[in-house]
């Protein structure tokens, strides 16, 4: 969730900050880590269509750059192309505002980071450390690949879930058609038999009758609540409480807990590849951490500071597995840190796309199973009358 933060920051007076984070309280918290003082937290809110819209394309715009930058083009001729061929005119005044910046003297990674809310902190933090070594077109193909391999890893988990969803969906439809339009049917035609129920038709039968009596009220009343509950899920706070009854849920915080710390993994060791210092590099990336990992993020730091080896400072800081502290130990040996944390980054991300699998192929026949058996009670329910009838007759 993104908050407009309105600070006083010493020198420099009444700013308007953006800043990423889980509800308001950990925003302040940030803004304060830099020395501000915090005078008003805002939720920005912004409709699904036009934060579509207004999205800069970042990928495409790294890799139209790094195909000018390997032709030959200097980096500021390089942004005067993609400015000039660039159709949206937001997307053009950006470029220009990096541009502007670079002709006052300011470095590329320095124009970037006052762009934070197109580029994430990442995004700047992979420039700065190829502007000390001049390798910036591989450094933003390391960027690029970094950004397809996260979001190939989303791509599994919202793919795995569109089956489950469609199934909710249909399910609860065929189940609201049963309960408003045919129990109510079924209860006159009982009501005008005068026959005893048994308790559980009797039950669903004047559920039928309050359906027929009063209908129009009992779907305004759940069409309210529906609405009610999209616009409690919008609220950051109802969508960090979640959070939090997630991460305490044994198998699913563990499955959280991975998730988060092979992004971590590949975001660190994508800026030690880069030959950034292991304790500014992860400072950079503690921000892509929840609220759970972040103090364990800031008790690593301390550690690395004391000059404790860096297996040792994650697990003092928790930010280890069983395979992650192995596998850490051996980079120390090998000197090569950087490309054993991306190791550890893809045998967590296999792991987890294990899970994902194995967690919806046990969950789909599941929800199939209970939807099956809902719509066949009701079923049941409503005929159960009839074969007593019939069964007096013979």
């Amino acid at each position: 969730m993104r908050f407009r933060v309105k600070a006083l920051q010493p020198g420099a007076g009444v700013t308007a900050l953006s800043v990423e984070a889980l509800d308001a309280s950990e925003a302040a918290a940030r803004v304060r880590q830099q020395g501000a003082q915090v005078l008003q937290v805002v939720a920005e809110r912004q409709g699904w269509l036009a934060s579509r819209r207004a999205r800069f394309p970042l990928l495409l715009f790294t890799q139209e750059l790094i195909a000018l930058l390997d032709a030959g083009l200097t980096l500021t001729e390089a942004l005067e192309t993609l400015a000039e061929k660039e159709s949206r005119a937001e997307s053009r005044q950006l470029i220009e505002r990096l541009l502007a910046s670079m002709r006052e003297g300011k470095p590329f990674s320095a124009a970037l980071a006052a762009q934070d809310e197109s580029f994430p902190a990442l995004y700047a933090a992979t420039v700065r450390a190829a502007e000390s070594t001049g390798d910036l077109s591989p450094a933003l193909t390391r960027f690029v690949a970094y950004q397809n391999q996260i979001d190939a890893v989303k791509k599994k988990v919202l793919s795995a879930s569109i089956y489950p969803l469609l199934l909710i969906g249909v399910g609860t439809l065929v189940i609201a058609f049963l309960l408003g339009y045919v129990v109510p049917r079924f209860a006159s035609v009982y009501a005008d038999a005068g026959r005893d129920l048994p308790w559980m038709s009797r039950m669903l039968l004047q559920w039928g009758e309050a359906m027929a009596a009063h209908g129009g009220w009992i779907m305004l009343g759940a069409l309210t609540a529906a609405a009610a509950l999209v616009t409690a899920l919008a609220q950051p706070a109802t969508r960090a409480a979640l959070t939090r009854f997630a991460w305490r849920t044994p198998a699913m915080g563990e499955h959280l807990r991975t998730f988060e710390l092979a992004r971590f993994y590949r975001s660190l060791g994508m800026l030690l590849v880069g030959g950034i210092p292991v304790v500014p590099a992860l400072d950079m990336v503690s921000g892509l951490l929840s609220a759970h990992l972040r103090g364990g993020a800031a008790t690593a730091m301390e550690a690395l500071r004391r000059g404790e080896p860096i297996s040792a400072a994650f697990a003092r800081g928790g930010l280890t597995t069983p395979v992650a502290a192995r596998l850490l130990r051996v980079g120390e040996k090998s000197g090569r840190m950087g490309e054993m944390m991306e190791r550890i980054a893809i045998f967590h991300d296999e792991e987890m796309a294990r899970w994902v699998d194995w967690f919806t192929r046990l969950f789909e026949p599941l929800l199939m199973v209970f939807i099956g058996l809902t719509i066949g009670l009701v079923v049941v329910l409503l005929y159960l009358p009839i074969f007593e009838l019939a069964g007096s007759i013979q």
